[in-house]
């Protein structure tokens, strides 16, 4: 796989949490992590208790850990706190972030109007995109990336089959399922999400990090 090392990068905390052990350490939507290694820079998706958890980002925030998030989330959370918004595009300690929406289609959840977040963002010559909660949303057509951690959970966010259809769309060298195995989905979400695209685009199924 073209993606080999990167993938060994790539630490799966449980729901949407992720951390990716790059030149620059960066952590998505920590929630009930064991790991404690800082991080230099925070993604926040959105509000929602289980993406939003003051506790766990203090687990590994450090003085001059940087923390993105958007208006709401960054009420609750202390540090460098950064408020972002879809469309917004920037660079924080080397890496480069473009800022995108999630929202529901079909529920309402994750109403669009609430500004929450999905994030592409460029690390050593990888571009990451993490969908935040979401449904298969008509500005995935548009994403070039590497690497999309897309939810598959249902209920909330996209069913495994709709992230198939998001995958297919998005096209990217590897797509990681996640948003299953904590509160809603579980792993045969995450084998449906990886047998539906085989042959079509390269599936990892992550073991969550002890």
């Amino acid at each position: 796989m073209q993606f080999e090392e990167t993938i060994k990068k790539i630490h799966w905390l449980g729901h949407d949490g992720f951390r990716i052990d790059g030149s620059t350490v960066v952590m998505i939507d920590p929630f009930k992590i064991s790991s404690l290694k800082p991080a230099d820079l925070i993604l926040i998706s959105h509000e929602h208790f289980d993406h939003t958890s003051p506790e766990d980002v203090d687990k590994i925030r450090k003085s001059d850990s940087v923390i993105l998030a958007n208006a709401t989330s960054a009420k609750q959370l202390k540090g460098d706190v950064r408020v972002v918004a879809p469309g917004d595009r920037l660079t924080v300690k080397g890496v480069e972030i473009e800022v995108g929406p999630a929202y529901n289609t079909n529920k309402d959840f994750h109403p669009r109007a609430a500004g929450m977040l999905s994030f592409v963002f460029k690390l050593d010559g990888v571009r990451y995109y993490h969908a935040g909660d979401t449904d298969f949303i008509p500005e995935m057509k548009h994403l070039d990336v590497d690497i999309a951690f897309l939810p598959v959970s249902g209920t909330y966010v996209m069913t495994a089959d709709e992230a198939v259809q998001a995958a297919k769309a998005i096209k990217p060298k590897v797509a990681i399922p996640m948003h299953y195995a904590e509160i809603i989905g579980s792993e045969e979400d995450a084998m449906r999400f990886k047998k539906e695209l085989d042959g079509q685009v390269e599936v990892v199924i992550l073991s969550r990090d002890a």
